[in-house]
């Protein structure tokens, strides 16, 4: 198929329209469409939480879901076989489609958490 047979009106706007839509999860049209989501877009479709709507077939998410329990037990097996000061980072779970890496939290330091401590116990100057 080309695509100047809609400018020569040899294939409409609606076939070529159900083309794409139909066209594998893992295309380039599909991956470019997901990547151009706003953040509004992106915040929304997380929210709706229907992964059987997104953009990955059943099969990528059950393979996704397999791979972060994969990750887990290899991290829980460091984690009980380190040095708690030693200890690694938990993993980071596989990115979805339609939802947005989590935000590091912020880790409460010696010296911040000595600081909270005196500003809570009315060491405020």
């Amino acid at each position: 198929m080309d695509l100047l047979d809609v400018h020569r009106g040899e294939m409409s706007w609606r076939r070529l329209r159900v083309l794409i839509e139909h066209l594998p999860p893992e295309s380039a049209t599909w991956t470019s469409m997901r990547n151009q989501l706003s953040p509004e877009d992106l915040a929304a479709q997380a929210e709706r939480g229907e992964p059987e709507k997104g953009r990955w077939s059943q099969q990528e998410q059950l393979l996704a879901a397999a791979v972060d329990a994969l990750r887990r037990v290899e991290w829980t097996l460091w984690a009980v076989n380190t040095d708690k000061s030693k200890r690694p980072d938990p993993p980071e779970p596989m990115r979805r489609p339609g939802a947005k890496p989590a935000k590091k939290r912020a880790r409460l330091t010696e010296g911040s958490a000595d600081r909270l401590f005196q500003l809570l116990n009315g060491g405020a100057a």
